[in-house]
């Protein structure tokens, strides 16, 4: 009787193990199917996104560089910053890539990113673009947290302020020393500076304005080895 019944058993589980192998079969089959085909779209794909990207940044280095100033390709002449104390000028904890133009190989400006880690609300990354000499060419955010209608103002789309660095530079003694403590030009008006203000906002353009003066200290600093 025991044996008569195990056979009964036996018989009845190979049907369900035959269905769950055929089952799990089509799936792996399915899965490794849709494996091929997503790996095949990346692959047609990778390369058009990469340029669309490529032109994406290249747009973006063009507002804060205009590129009748060069006739390199900056991304593809960059210099890695991970020096600590260069890194706390440019706000990053992270090694920062400095983007190298030049116009018949010679030195035309650097574009590169700093982060104001004292907005009102989060960090504001910037993009900047600083000549040979010193002078901002343009700064540009690239991204906030700021309060709509109040700090959101940094942005280009929404007011004109984040032109007002444009042809900013840092006071220097005759050593060619940056003044930074005794240039009252770097804050806004309320605090004696000429950088306005916006209503009801001031933590904002305070946060930003000291960004672009240390990161201009942090070109000043590293001089022509930027161009190394």
């Amino acid at each position: 009787m025991k044996n008569s019944s195990k056979s009964t058993l036996n018989k009845a589980r190979n049907p369900l193990f035959k269905k769950m192998f055929n089952s799990a079969y089509k799936l792996s089959l399915f899965m490794f199917f849709c494996i091929v085909l997503l790996l095949g779209i990346y692959s047609l794909t990778a390369p058009q996104i990469a340029h669309e990207q490529r032109e994406a940044m290249l747009k973006t280095f063009n507002k804060v560089l205009p590129n009748t100033l060069y006739n390199n390709i900056p991304l593809e002449d960059t210099l890695m910053i991970t020096d600590k104390n260069a890194l706390t000028l440019l706000g990053s904890k992270e090694p920062v890539t400095i983007y190298r133009a030049r116009q018949n190989q010679q030195p035309a400006g650097v574009i590169f990113q700093a982060i104001a880690r004292n907005g009102y609300s989060s960090h504001i990354t910037l993009l900047i673009g600083v000549l040979p000499n010193g002078t901002v060419s343009g700064v540009r955010v690239l991204d906030h947290r700021e309060t709509p209608g109040l700090g959101d103002k940094i942005e280009e789309r929404k007011d004109d302020w984040i032109l007002s660095f444009n042809g900013r530079t840092l006071q220097v003694n005759a050593q060619n020393t940056p003044l930074i403590a005794d240039d009252p030009r770097w804050a806004v008006k309320k605090d004696g500076g000429e950088f306005d203000q916006f209503t009801g906002a001031t933590i904002t353009p305070r946060a930003v304005i000291a960004a672009v003066k240390n990161a201009l200290l942090f070109v000043h600093q590293r001089g022509e080895s930027l161009y190394e």
